[in-house]
């Protein structure tokens, strides 16, 4: 289980980067067809086959290199059109908001205000403001942490293998809490806790895109092998590792860990030369929020990579 550094494979020189953006407007190409053709637009696993990752990894990467969620871009550019198709004095109201797939009207109406703070005929009224409008909502918010942030310090290391027993719990932090109190009890009961080699935990959805009651996490524990996963409801013994890995380590609350992320999908990978693999990504908790401050705790992010 141990990692083993390794160096990283050189960085790819011109291009790397624009490859990875060409592969994320392949999807958004994809969404805009659909919404100038008025149909739904594709489904996640469409959108991440046209951009070749993993549907597990997809959402991740499309949301740290745009900013923004596929339902988010899904959302503005159906507003962006039907604000241009709004432009054009041959086109009603009516008739923008159901071409560009708004059930009604009043839908439409209802997005631009939420969005703009105004009504069509509002804003037909100020040419000027409307195509400004039209302007902004053609490019994507531009992702949190840009090209001036201070740079990372990531390393390429090899996993081994290893068997963790896992939980499956949905909600926020209290729900995690409760999954690895539910976990440590379990261990305790069977005699295992002097077996503990790590903590660890799978994000299966990310919180900022799926409402927390419904948001999975696997909270996980390494036992070491030949452990019986029997006596507590929904327990399981998956992998983890297994392969090369990028590792950025994050200082700090927990809740700072879609952020280290984002970087390391945005910033790093673009320009490194790898390519992401098929494994999980997965957090190894170093230390105990019940005895560290939440400003020491330390948390490794480790990224699958092709070997």
């Amino acid at each position: 289980m141990a990692p083993v550094n390794e160096a990283a494979r050189p960085a790819l020189k011109a291009g790397t980067r624009d490859a990875h953006e060409r592969r994320i407007d392949r999807a958004v190409a994809l969404i805009e067809r659909a919404i100038a053709q008025g149909e739904e637009p594709p489904e996640l696993g469409r959108l991440a086959e046209a951009a070749a990752f993993s549907p597990f990894h997809f959402h991740r990467v499309y949301r740290a290199m745009t900013g923004e969620t596929t339902g988010q871009t899904v959302a503005r550019l159906r507003l962006l059109q039907g604000l241009r198709l709004l432009a054009s004095e041959r086109r009603s109201v009516t008739d923008a908001a159901l071409a560009v797939g708004y059930q009604t009207p009043q839908a439409f109406t209802r997005a631009l205000r939420q969005s703009l703070g105004t009504a069509p005929s509002e804003l037909r009224a100020e040419p000027e403001r409307l195509w400004r409008e039209i302007d902004r909502l053609a490019q994507p918010p531009q992702p949190e942490q840009g090209e001036d942030a201070p740079p990372l310090r990531v390393e390429v290391v090899s996993i081994d293998p290893f068997q963790v027993v896992a939980l499956r719990v949905e909600g926020g932090y209290e729900a995690k809490h409760a999954g690895y109190e539910r976990l440590f009890g379990w261990a305790g009961a069977h005699g295992l806790l002097d077996r503990l080699q790590g903590l660890y935990g799978v994000a299966v959805d990310d919180r900022r895109d799926v409402a927390e009651p419904q948001c999975r996490f696997d909270c996980m524990l390494a036992l070491g092998e030949g452990v019986d996963p029997t006596g507590l409801p929904g327990l399981r013994l998956t992998r983890l590792g297994g392969g090369r890995y990028a590792r950025i380590r994050h200082v700090g609350a927990f809740d700072g860990l879609e952020a280290a992320t984002d970087a390391l999908l945005a910033r790093w990978l673009p320009a490194s030369g790898e390519r992401l693999g098929d494994a999980l990504l997965y957090h190894d908790y170093l230390d105990d929020p019940d005895q560290v401050p939440q400003a020491l705790l330390r948390t490794d992010v480790y990224l699958p990579l092709q070997c």
